[in-house]
């Protein structure tokens, strides 16, 4: 007769490092809310303006690159409502660049904590996405109250591009913060492999300039891969939700553009899936490697 060898002392318990991954997170909402209360308040602790560089730093680079592109480029006159344009882009670009950067580096800026106790490492990387989602909410409105003073009057169709462009910024992010955060734990040159991609991640999207412009130089295949780019697509609603209803009719955006919209998301996804799945492979190192 053969004894279970399970005691009910036990149960609930699991082998270090196999854990349940981000439905650990989900299950530890309170945990997750204690590290992004506390990042945001450590954020700007003993800075005199606090809070103000959550808007400080987005309009200086809205000053910068207006002033390059708007008035010496003459962008401003060839777009129609370019400041709106520029700065719907400028704030998701921002929003992605922040989250991915900050989670990249989540894991190791929080070793200590990690190599004491036991929680879901997901956290970091997760807690580092809202944080970046939290400051760029302040941002978001400040252009909702610029847009209605410039006639935004948008339906529900824009509202909800709005809503799934920040959404593929939020999942893809979160992926690559997953995926990068846990390379990074025994290679900090991943930390080097974010800073390239931040760069180009504001160049490769049309943030800045738009789409059409683009048309005219690239192949069409070539144009196509360029458009299913989720950061192509989310800025692309971005300036549908926001832009477009300002323009009376004289903007214009691509064709497809929902099409390549739930294409960017399903890439989001399958990229956070990828993420999620290096990153239980190599947590089990996490402790020693930190």
């Amino acid at each position: 007769m053969t004894q279970s060898t399970s005691s009910p002392e036990l149960d609930g318990f699991v082998k270090p490092g196999q854990g349940s991954g981000l439905v650990d997170v989900f299950r530890r909402r309170y945990l997750l809310t204690l590290l992004v209360r506390k990042e945001v308040q450590v954020r700007y602790r003993g800075s005199v303006l606090g809070w103000l560089w959550s808007y400080v730093k987005p309009v200086t680079q809205f000053l910068v690159f207006f002033v390059a592109l708007g008035v010496f480029l003459q962008l401003n006159g060839s777009i129609p409502n370019y400041p709106v344009y520029l700065f719907s882009g400028l704030i998701l670009v921002n929003l992605f660049s922040e989250a991915f950067s900050n989670g990249t580096r989540s894991l190791v800026d929080n070793a200590a904590l990690i190599k004491k106790i036991y929680l879901p490492r997901e956290l970091f990387p997760v807690s580092s996405t809202l944080v970046a989602l939290v400051n760029f909410l302040p941002q978001v409105i400040v252009l909702g109250v610029v847009c209605l003073f410039v006639g935004w009057q948008p339906n529900l169709l824009q509202v909800l591009g709005i809503l799934l462009g920040l959404t593929i910024i939020v999942v893809l992010a979160m992926g690559l913060s997953l995926l990068f955060g846990s390379v990074n734990v025994s290679f900090r040159d991943a930390e080097n492999f974010v800073e390239l991609i931040v760069l180009v991640a504001t160049w490769a999207s049309p943030v800045l300039y738009q789409v059409a412009v683009v048309a005219k130089v690239l192949p069409e295949w070539l144009m196509v891969i360029y458009q299913l780019n989720p950061l192509t697509a989310a800025v692309q609603l971005m300036h549908a939700g926001f832009w477009l209803p300002t323009t009376d009719g004289d903007g214009q955006l691509p064709n497809g553009l929902l099409t390549y919209g739930l294409f960017a998301l399903i890439l989001s996804l399958a990229v956070l899936a990828v993420g999620q799945f290096v990153f239980r492979k190599l947590e089990r190192r996490f402790a020693q490697d930190l």
